[in-house]
Formats: structure tokens, sequence, C-alpha cells
């Protein structure tokens, strides 16, 4: 028996847009080093060497290593 062909519409489905990763696996694992030293307290700020206190502080310090490094991480904002 022979099977009808049947042809399939090119409209694409509305439905979610998969899209790609914004920070690599590197970039990842350098903000969770950074995380770690915070909650042991031996994470350390640029110039000043103050102990870094600030969760937000740890992760935009993990960011900044991963960029030195070369890993896939968005630019920074810039700021006005």
């Amino acid at each position: 028996m022979a099977r009808k062909k049947t042809r399939r519409s090119s409209k694409k489905k509305a439905g979610r847009k998969k899209s790609k990763r914004k920070y690599s696996a590197g970039a990842s694992r350098k903000v969770a080093r950074a995380l770690h030293k915070r909650k042991k307290g031996t994470l350390k700020s640029g110039r000043s060497k103050k102990k870094v206190t600030s969760r937000k502080q740890a992760i935009a310090i993990g960011l900044s290593e991963a960029r030195k490094r070369g890993a896939k991480v968005p630019k920074k904002k810039s700021s006005r």
C-alpha cells in the first residue's frame, strides 16, 4: 500500500524562541568560586583589598574575572 504524501505548511509555529546561553559554563564557575570565597570571608575587592560582604559585589567580581579570561559574558552596562 502506498502512503499518501502530505505537504507540511511552511508557516512556523508561534512558540517560544530557543535562545543561546548568555553566560558560558566557565563564567558561572568563576562566579560560584567568588561567592564561595565571599561566604568563607576571603574575597577581597580590587585596589583597596577590603573584604567583600555584598553578594552582588561578589557576583560582579566573578564576572569581571571571567571577562578577563575571555569567557562568554555579556558586555558591562555603561554607567551614565
